[in-house]
């Protein structure tokens, strides 16, 4: 028989959501076990008990599993497509379960996380938890140094005021420049629409680092799974 897990960490597990966010729905009658309401200390067999939310059946896996992987550009960052294009799951070598952690336009390249880990995708995610994404732009024309403060002090979108955490200029050539930009947030196209924003198109943008998680090694489509020390660099930013 397998060791009975918490159904709140279970949840998490399953990609679905924190365990905080867990416990809730746990207290509002979301969550069944073999058809019965749950309490908080209640605990699931991953072998032969069945635990739904919302109706819905939950994959209760024990093991936890968390991929980096270097988006090439045109994949997608869903776990499936309708209209048949690839996603970053087909890239990635598993039998699990596993959702992509925030999202990467098709349209951009570079490193993105794929994992079943709720509670780490909650941390990774949600801008409270200060990880950072670093993304290297290529821009049309040449960035002055006030229209670069001007991305770390705010400029309005569409949806409300987006700064970068740093920008620096790093190359300056014929008609375009690449620009470093460090985030925290991760709105869509929110690098884009900043760097447009302030007259200067992105012709090309790639995340070069998640936290303190990089790896130049990595080439497009590639990805490999992450141990203890990596998730300690991706969440605290250091080794």
């Amino acid at each position: 028989m397998a060791e009975r897990i918490r159904i709140q960490k279970a949840i998490a597990n399953a990609g679905l959501m924190s365990r905080r966010a867990a416990e809730e729905a746990m207290l509002a009658g979301r969550v069944l076990l073999n058809g019965a309401p749950v309490a908080l200390g209640d605990r699931v067999d991953p072998e032969r008990d069945v635990l739904t939310l919302d109706g819905a059946p939950i994959p209760v896996t024990e093991e936890l599993e968390t991929h980096l992987l270097n988006k090439p550009l045109g994949v997608i960052s869903t776990a499936s497509d309708p209209g048949g294009r690839s996603t970053v799951i087909d890239l990635i070598d598993s039998s699990r379960r596993l959702y992509p952690v925030g999202r990467l336009d098709a349209d951009s390249e570079g490193l993105i996380l794929v994992s079943n880990d709720g509670e780490l995708t909650n941390r990774v995610t949600h801008p409270s938890y200060g990880v950072t994404k670093k993304y290297l732009a290529e821009v049309e024309g040449r960035p002055s140094r006030p229209t670069l403060q001007r991305l770390t002090e705010g400029v309005t979108l569409d949806d409300g005021p987006a700064r970068a955490q740093t920008v620096r200029l790093v190359e300056e050539g014929h008609g375009r420049s690449l620009v470093e930009l460090v985030m925290l947030e991760g709105r869509n196209r929110e690098v884009r629409r900043m760097l447009d924003s302030v007259g200067h198109p992105v012709r090309r943008l790639v995340r070069t680092a998640i936290g303190g998680l990089h790896d130049q090694n990595l080439k497009p489509g590639e990805s490999r799974r992450l141990d203890a020390s990596d998730i300690h660099r991706l969440l605290t930013g250091h080794g």
